[in-house]
């Protein structure tokens, strides 16, 4: 641990998480292009979105046990030059088969990324500036998307679809060149060898761990509903408000996180915060079903989920003292991350065609309340 911050590598790291989550995000903004590339594809299209958070389901916690192995340095460079070499080679538009291929390594890629830099950002940080930093940190999703929008659609408008896959590229590779320069390796204790046998049985720990699992137990039922309210939601709110509250909604959320979230993490507990967030967002969400698509209430809901996104990732060094656990909390929460963002939105959809806006009202009030209980289920587990 270090009693001074070190911001200059913090903020490269973050800018490398924003490469990270450009893994997803470049497919995304893009994806109503892809038919033109690949006429014939057809629903097999949703694979190439859908296969990297498909492999954080698989391996999220087995990437936080191999990066505690490998070495969270050498594991952040490797995948940012195996993400910068994928990238361009999806730039030469491949066949379906191996794009679909390079968009699975690319998974390994995004999740070595996801576990080593927040495991080292925390190691980097003191103290007293890990909410900031931690914080930070959980922004890269929001604020990688807001710049491909911004950024990569009008590049793509210009140059085409290709251009966007270089630029991607070259993004990851300028961080692997200053972390490689910059970045020290971590002085942590060595971790045992790798077998199956010791992953299935670090598995098992992490998740009867009350200290391990609670941040991605949490995590879980946030990204069940962030995503998924962000693609059901603008359907009712009134035409004359939509793109600006759906634009504003995400921002709101890392605005709050990074000012209100950061300052009240000095006199609170992270995962005492992640608890608050929930319980604003179902006040929020009570005001949407007295209002529906009202701004105020959808903004409101927006700042609440943007408390819970930065705690949760401030709680994992709070719970966890030594790199090797915060590296598998850290792999946890992609792990449950992807299976809440994978599961939400299909289910929401389904309980809006059957129960209409009140059952899609009340059942993220119920996940919002499963994500209060599970906290202090495990907050109790600790206490004993």
């Amino acid at each position: 641990m270090t009693d001074r911050t070190n911001f200059s590598l913090v903020f490269a790291l973050w800018g490398a998480g924003l490469g990270a989550a450009g893994q997803y995000a470049k497919i995304s903004v893009i994806f109503d292009r892809l038919p033109a590339v690949y006429p014939d594809a057809g629903a097999a299209l949703g694979f190439i979105v859908s296969l990297v958070g498909f492999l954080g389901i698989v391996l999220g916690v087995v990437a936080g046990l191999v990066v505690a192995r490998i070495r969270y340095r050498r594991a952040m460079l490797w995948a940012l030059w195996a993400g910068a070499a994928l990238s361009l080679f999806q730039a030469t538009l491949p066949s379906l088969p191996l794009m679909l291929l390079s968009r699975a390594l690319e998974g390994v890629s995004h999740l070595a990324m996801v576990v080593a830099a927040p495991t080292l950002i925390a190691q980097l940080s003191a103290e007293r500036h890990r909410g900031f930093t931690l914080t930070l940190w959980s922004t890269f999703f929001s604020v990688a998307f807001t710049l491909l929008v911004a950024l990569g659609l009008p590049l793509v408008d210009a140059m085409g679809v290709p251009a966007l896959f270089v630029a991607h590229a070259i993004w990851l590779a300028v961080f692997a060149v200053i972390l490689g320069l910059f970045l020290r390796p971590l002085e942590v204790p060595p971790e045992g060898a790798l077998s199956l046998g010791g992953i299935l049985r670090d598995h098992v720990a992490i998740y009867r761990s009350p200290s391990i699992a609670a941040p991605g137990a949490g995590w879980m039922f946030y990204t069940f509903c962030f995503l998924a309210i962000l693609t059901v939601l603008p359907p009712f709110i009134a035409p004359e408000w939509r793109a600006w509250v759906m634009g504003a909604m995400p921002l709101t959320s890392i605005a709050v996180s990074l000012t209100l979230g950061v300052f009240v993490l000095r006199f609170i507990s992270a995962v005492m915060l992640v608890q608050i967030g929930f319980a604003l967002c179902i006040v929020a969400l009570l005001w949407l079903w007295a209002a529906p698509g009202l701004p105020a209430a959808c903004l409101a809901l927006a700042g609440a989920l943007g408390l819970v996104q930065g705690a949760s990732f401030a709680a994992v060094p709070q719970l966890n003292d030594t790199a090797a656990h915060q590296s598998q909390a850290y792999g946890g929460l992609a792990q449950t991350g992807n299976l809440g963002n994978t599961l939400g939105t299909p289910v929401l959809l389904a309980v809006l065609g059957v129960a209409g806006f009140p059952g899609l009202i009340w059942t993220c009030i119920a996940v919002f309340g499963c994500g209060i209980a599970a906290h202090a289920w495990m907050a109790a587990r600790r206490a004993h």
